[in-house]
């Protein structure tokens, strides 16, 4: 026996979450670069991707133990202790937590300014219509800027779960596709039942209606040319 147990750290909802929105980013990126006809399906996922952001911030509050954003908060006393190799505790570290607000805060800022942004050609984000073309275009500006903000984040995440599996021996992706891990100390994680989810998905679920702007009154018709008689 090593003196090890196996608990629940990472709950079904989190974990759907987490590997829908990694499809969800390289689905992004693939039809961002690529442009033309694949435009419209950035716009789709983008509003998938809102729904999953509306989703994960509600399950942070009302989600099982190591899925609540107070659980791993970072706060300046966790990354001291774990700096001292003090901090031991199941779900993400303090380092980690960072990269996991760090990732949330620039995707939704990706999602936000791709609601109102445009591509100088035939697409306009669903809410374009709400702010007119020049707050579109600086939204737009943003919007292309921050993605290589949001590719870096995503790189450096991907080398620090690399380095934990390689040096540190820790293995971050098994728990976050099976949801236990064998820790030392810990208990398993709590609450997050049926009524959380339900309010979870309700609550997503309108904002995706709400920003994909199909309740904005149809735009008026072109005026009509009159054309000469002679």
């Amino acid at each position: 026996m090593n003196g090890k147990k196996r608990i629940l750290v990472w709950d079904l909802p989190t974990r759907v979450f987490h590997w829908l929105l990694v499809v969800a980013m390289v689905g992004l990126v693939v039809t961002g670069k690529i442009g033309g006809g694949l435009i419209e399906w950035h716009g789709r996922i983008g509003l998938l991707v809102l729904g999953l952001l509306v989703f994960r911030l509600v399950w942070g509050v009302a989600g099982s133990t190591y899925a609540r954003f107070g659980q791993f908060f970072p706060t300046p006393a966790k990354i001291a202790a774990y700096l001292k190799g003090d901090w031991h505790a199941p779900g993400h570290n303090p380092l980690g937590a960072l990269s996991v607000f760090a990732l949330l805060a620039a995707t939704l800022f990706q999602a936000l300014t791709g609601l109102i942004a445009n591509d100088d050609i035939a697409f306009v984000g669903p809410l374009y219509e709400l702010v007119g073309r020049d707050l579109s275009n600086l939204a737009t500006g943003w919007h292309r800027l921050a993605v290589n903000l949001l590719i870096a984040l995503v790189v450096l995440h991907v080398a620090a779960i690399i380095f934990y599996v390689r040096v540190k021996k820790d293995d971050l992706v098994k728990p976050m596709v099976r949801g236990w891990k064998e820790v030392e100390a810990g208990e398993s994680a709590l609450g997050g039942g049926l009524l959380a989810l339900i309010v979870a998905v309700m609550l997503a679920l309108a904002a995706v209606y709400a920003a994909s702007g199909v309740w904005l009154p149809e735009p008026p018709p072109p005026a009509a040319v009159q054309t000469p008689a002679w």
